[in-house]
């Protein structure tokens, strides 16, 4: 199957368009004609080849979603016409114990898990290919139901790697009443995170090094916004944190925020930095028995979770939406962090 895309042929050449071939459907797959996917700083980071591993041509695009346009003969799930998203995977080996638990995205087999685009982690079999495309087909195990209203459908795409990515941690340390949850980063990340510990009930604090989205914090749901540069206002916090989501990928002092939990206190980080952060003081998780903890995505079965807290909560992400042909531009706002808080791309215009 023919398939428009926008494609990188090597790091050094910018998304251009061009034609690839799709799988035809097979008996469990879903093939689905895209209607938009977000832009994730991943994707400028894997088209740049700034990570090992990249394959090209590379199709980037991980937060998807499109209309059902055919079936195989064992889908179940899913018909023609539905509204329906595709997250980060596309395979696991469905038969591990992270599988068995519905946590593919920790796969143990010998593979583990495949990604939508530049496919299988270890690098082993042909290349995937991502959004940046009119068309994808997918094994239905990987096709999330989508119940937003079609007008929000634009500003949904993020939920498949922004808000899962930030949900899924939400959920594993019990962010809820009578918890005091720290967002660290009003990014893309961070803003889903405060709009979903908000909704889950939690007393929610966003850190950000800009005065000047304070007021954009509150906005998304924050009860209080600390500028984390502040002494005084870090230090008025300091041992009361059940839990802090850290959400910024660039190298920073992670002990500012390690003081800020509580005894048993948890911050879990999402964001993998191009170099370390400055190695944690080991006496801040001692004395007070803190976690310094990290996670992965999640699951296709807390993905759908997800999705459907969000459409009975009425929570989309924050999206500035462009044209395909405008994906270049787009990257280099996203590197000077110019946008509120997400591009997502109308593939109408592929």
């Amino acid at each position: 199957m023919q398939t428009k895309v926008y494609a990188a042929q090597s790091p050094t050449t910018p998304l251009a368009p061009t034609v690839i071939s799709r799988r035809a459907v097979g008996s469990s797959d879903v093939a689905i004609d895209i209607l938009y996917c977000g832009v994730c700083h991943s994707d400028l980071h894997a088209a740049r080849g700034e990570w090992p591993g990249m394959r090209y041509p590379l199709v980037p695009g991980h937060e998807i979603i499109g209309r059902v346009s055919a079936i195989g003969g064992a889908v179940s799930n899913h018909k023609i016409g539905d509204i329906v998203g595709v997250g980060c995977m596309v395979g696991s080996c469905r038969h591990c114990d992270s599988c068995d638990d519905g946590l593919e995205q920790y796969c143990e087999g010998p593979h583990g898990w495949q990604q939508t685009y530049n496919g299988w982690l270890d690098g082993s079999g042909e290349n995937t290919y991502g959004g940046y495309a009119d068309g994808i087909t997918v094994d239905e195990h990987f096709v999330l139901k989508i119940t937003h209203h079609e007008s929000e459908l634009a500003a949904v795409a993020p939920l498949l790697c922004a808000g899962i990515t930030t949900w899924s941690p939400l959920r594993h340390w019990k962010a809820g009443p009578g918890k005091k949850v720290g967002i660290v980063g009003i990014g893309g990340l961070g803003h889903m995170g405060v709009k979903l510990a908000h909704a889950m009930g939690a007393h929610v604090v966003a850190f950000t090094t800009s005065p000047n989205k304070v007021q954009a914090a509150l906005e998304l749901g924050a009860d209080e916004v600390v500028v984390s540069r502040n002494a005084d206002e870090m230090a008025a916090h300091s041992k009361s944190f059940d839990f802090i989501l850290n959400t910024v990928a660039a190298p920073h002092d992670l002990d500012a925020f390690m003081t800020l939990l509580k005894r048993d206190g948890t911050m879990t980080m999402v964001g993998v930095p191009d170099s370390p952060h400055p190695s944690p003081g080991v006496a801040n998780l001692i004395f007070q028995r803190r976690q310094l903890a990290g996670s992965l995505i999640g699951g296709i079965a807390e993905t759908q979770e997800m999705l459907d807290f969000c459409a009975q909560h009425g929570i989309t992400s924050e999206v500035e939406m462009i044209e395909m042909q405008d994906i270049e531009t787009a990257f280099k706002r996203m590197q000077k962090s110019d946008v509120k808080y997400r591009f997502v791309i109308d593939l109408a215009t592929i």
